[in-house]
């Protein structure tokens, strides 16, 4: 099993990550994945840039704990994680989140709960360069409420 994190300020490449995870193992049967960009758009206005900054250790340390929850909760193989940190443009990739298992929907819900965990629970921290000057990226209820369907209760978000 390989269970992997990377926090990194250079992109990446889908093709070749995903053939990483399942080289060798012919267990799997399925592999799911998500890929974020970063938006030219959020909250009604443009966004130029934003940049990504984290606790360099305890950030692998929060997500490494997320992927060991997720292989409790699923019967998955591998699973990967890469975010990006520092300057990152619209359209630049972010994060990339993906999973191996022997059918598909163990890997859709592992995935799927590590994305949901990711957004509202590992600590990074987003400022976004708009038209009006920089601001830092709030959460979002929605962001709570789709952690708390996998039974985890967070009150990270402000309220509108």
């Amino acid at each position: 099993m390989t269970f992997t994190v990377s926090i990194q300020t250079q992109d990446f490449d889908v093709s070749q990550e995903l053939s990483a995870l399942r080289a060798g193992d012919a267990r799997v049967g399925a592999v799911c994945s998500f890929l974020g960009t970063v938006r030219e758009r959020n909250d009604g206005s443009s966004v130029a840039s934003m940049e990504l900054e984290h606790y360099p250790g305890m950030t692998e340390k929060s997500i490494a704990a997320m992927m060991e929850e997720a292989k409790q909760r699923f019967d998955i193989f591998a699973a990967r994680v890469i975010h990006r940190v520092g300057l990152l443009q619209p359209e630049d990739q972010i994060v990339f989140v993906a999973v191996t298992s022997a059918h598909r929907g163990e890997s859709f819900k592992a995935c799927e709960f590590l994305m949901d965990y990711l957004k509202t629970q590992a600590p990074f921290w987003k400022k976004e360069v708009t038209p009006e000057g920089a601001r830092w990226v709030d959460a979002r209820v929605s962001d709570d409420q789709a952690l708390a369907r996998w039974g985890i209760e967070a009150s990270n978000s402000v309220a509108p």
